[in-house]
């Protein structure tokens, strides 16, 4: 493996030269501009340090509030059109244009509406890709607010259920790596309304593909208890509150 000419970034026989970025969105108009805010930062700063070009696919699953406006600002943002209502459907959608040609150079990545990432989150999913990562699935960190914040009890047994370290059990949509090729060889990810982000690893790892997890490349989701998907992290938050 050689070293790019750019510190920090690793070009080896695992050399990724595009990433394409999906973003599910069904109603998403009050958190989806923070969301494309920060993965605009991160596109930028990754096509600085390394040759890659970025996509990022904003997927609008049966919205009728705003959400195509605000993605509309986003000059770097395009937007697929579907009517699902099914995250997993919707991720699979922002994907399915790639073909099986440019999958052995091409990471794929998601998040969620809801979330923001860091500048650094696509860097850390590219080190990882060209350090020979074939999928990658990253923590998050939940922002608590409005009645939430004021739970001190659902925050500390939510602490005390989450693992921020290398190694961790958790998966999560909303930030998730594969290596495109590794992607379309067990088919995408499946209709699922929920859990789709754990069929897909799975699915992976039955097919002989490991997922590294990590630690490195945490990014920042809503605390909302009343989320799209129907077990989603709401429902994971739902599920920590105290019955008294």
């Amino acid at each position: 493996m050689i070293t790019d000419p750019v510190p920090g970034v690793l070009i080896g026989r695992s050399h990724i030269s595009h990433v394409v970025v999906v973003v599910p969105a069904h109603n998403e108009q009050d958190l989806l501009d923070a969301c494309l805010t920060a993965l605009s930062r991160a596109e930028r700063h990754v096509v600085e340090v390394a040759s890659v070009t970025v996509s990022t696919i904003v997927v609008l699953d049966a919205c009728t509030d705003d959400s195509a406006r605000i993605a509309a600002r986003h000059p770097s943002v395009s937007t697929v059109t579907v009517a699902h209502r099914n995250v997993g459907a919707a991720r699979a959608a922002g994907f399915s244009n790639y073909s099986s040609e440019l999958a052995a150079t091409t990471w794929f990545a998601t998040t969620d509406a809801d979330t923001r990432v860091g500048e650094d989150w696509l860097v850390g999913h590219l080190r990882h890709a060209t350090d020979g990562a074939r999928a990658v699935a990253g923590t998050v960190s939940v922002e608590f607010e409005g009645r939430v914040e004021k739970d001190v009890r659902l925050r500390s047994t939510y602490d005390a259920h989450y693992r921020h370290e290398l190694g961790h059990p958790h998966v999560h949509g909303a930030n998730l790596g594969i290596r495109a090729a590794d992607y379309l060889s067990v088919g995408g990810f499946a209709p699922l309304a929920t859990g789709e982000d754990h069929d897909l690893v799975r699915r992976l790892e039955l097919g002989g593909t490991t997922c590294r997890r990590v630690c490195d490349i945490p990014v920042a989701t809503s605390g909302r208890l009343r989320g799209r998907a129907p077990d989603g992290m709401a429902g994971f938050l739902r599920s920590l509150e105290p019955s008294a």
